[in-house]
């Protein structure tokens, strides 16, 4: 886990592949776990549990930036600009086949599948189980590379709405799931997860109201 930013209101990181945001296991690490770990031996004078504020999340098998909030006023600021929108978060996503766009909106319905731990998309034709909370998933995408000789393509992605393996699930719909993302239909094997990553996040901070922008660079194992 690295800290790309951090103040005495948030903390931003960059997530590694295969650790978990928050977990209810208490013997596997996770990032909450590891922020407060970080913020007593950063600071010796805390005592108590630090208070660390999830206020967006990335799938335990997904890379990139995750912020998070040290007191719960900031938590609640940050989550009312994911909210409305004003949190922008960026992805990179390396998909099996062959798509070519300047760039698309990809609008679904879809509940997650607490059994399955699956996000399921839906047109209200199919059996949806009764309890399923049924909400709008929005995304943006466009074809940066075209990797022919692999059947691959790259694409950046802007994430609107932040639902449950939302970009996996909505991108597998489309006919062209993640590369390792055997989940949601992919036929190939990745040795980092899934190809992924969160590498781009802007935000107003709630305490200064400046713009936070933060970048990290990409690749993926071809």
């Amino acid at each position: 886990m690295e800290v790309l930013y951090e103040d005495k209101s948030l903390i931003l990181i960059n997530k590694p592949a295969g650790l978990a945001t928050q977990t209810a296991n208490v013997a596997q690490p996770d990032c909450v776990s590891l922020i407060r770990n970080h913020i007593k031996k950063e600071d010796p004078s805390v005592t108590n549990e630090p208070y660390v504020g999830v206020v967006h999340r990335l799938d335990q098998p997904v890379a990139g930036l995750l912020v998070f909030a040290k007191d719960k006023k900031t938590a609640a600021a940050l989550s009312s600009q994911v909210q409305k929108d004003i949190m922008n978060k960026y992805y990179h996503a390396l998909v099996e086949g062959i798509i070519e766009t300047d760039g698309i909106e990809l609008v679904d319905m879809m509940y997650k599948d607490a059994a399955a731990s699956k996000a399921v998309i839906t047109d209200g034709s199919g059996k949806v189980p009764p309890n399923a909370r049924i909400q709008e998933a929005r995304l943006y995408c466009r074809t940066e590379k075209v990797l022919k000789d692999l059947n691959r393509t790259i694409l950046s992605i802007r994430l609107v709405t932040g639902r449950f393996h939302q970009i996996r699930a909505q991108l597998s719909h489309m006919g062209y799931p993640i590369v390792g993302d055997r989940k949601y239909g992919a036929s190939s094997h990745y040795q980092q997860g899934i190809a992924l990553i969160a590498d781009s996040i802007s935000f107003v901070h709630p305490a200064t109201g400046e713009k936070v922008e933060k970048a990290v660079d990409f690749s993926f194992c071809l």
